[in-house]
């Protein structure tokens, strides 16, 4: 019987493309796997227990250890800092993080007000370039905030660039590059370190055989 792994996975497109790799990496996931719509879905011939949770919850569920292992984005790592360990780049959905605004929009306002889901990034990144901001805190719909008038600039995840495209912005800067990763909690990699190491290694050779 298998020692059970239990792993955190964000909905959408990153877990479409990791239930993808582990198919690749010889797990037997059922075939309607993707289309179910349960929160918790257990494979018991693998012996995994898959959480599926937001983005931005799947490093905490990793940290308070009710998951093993999480497929999260550079991204939300980057800005929860959580206490796990990042054990592989998967190189999945990838994107990056940009500043964006209206085309016409002054560069050199006094404060400019930047809204984002990542106020943290945002504030080391303007920090970093010198540049003193007010970030206001957004959830959603990132690039509402400079149509409307709340704010002067966003930062925010660009995949295609199409949503900017869009809703009239303009891509200012770009910040730093995202892949999915593959972290673990501490006390997990310790404990069930022979199947976790074994998960590492057969994605390993799925990411170098992709190329990617």
């Amino acid at each position: 019987m298998n020692e059970l792994l239990t792993i955190a996975m964000p909905k959408g497109r990153i877990f479409e493309e990791a239930v993808d790799l582990l198919r690749q990496a010889g797990y037997k996931l059922p075939p309607e796997f993707v289309e179910s719509r349960k929160l918790i879905i257990e494979v018991e011939a693998e012996g995994i227990r898959f959480i599926l949770a937001k983005p931005m919850d799947v490093a905490t569920y990793v940290e308070h250890g009710v998951a093993d292992i999480g497929i999260a984005g550079k991204d939300v790592l980057l800005e929860e800092e959580r206490d796990v360990y990042e054990l592989l780049d998967l190189r999945i959905s990838a994107c990056y993080l940009a500043v964006a605004g209206l085309p016409d929009t002054k560069m050199n306002l006094v404060a400019p007000k930047v809204a984002t889901k990542y106020p943290n990034i945002a504030a080391a990144y303007f920090r970093e370039q010198g540049e003193q901001v007010e970030i206001i805190k957004l959830n959603g719909s990132i690039e509402l905030a400079p149509i409307i008038g709340l704010a002067d600039r966003i930062v925010d995840i660009v995949s295609t660039g199409r949503t900017l495209v869009e809703n009239g912005l303009v891509e200012y800067e770009r910040i730093k590059s995202v892949t999915s990763r593959l972290i673990v909690n501490p006390v997990s990699y310790r404990i069930k370190d022979t199947r976790i190491n074994e998960l590492v290694k057969r994605l390993s050779r799925v990411v170098v055989l992709e190329g990617k």
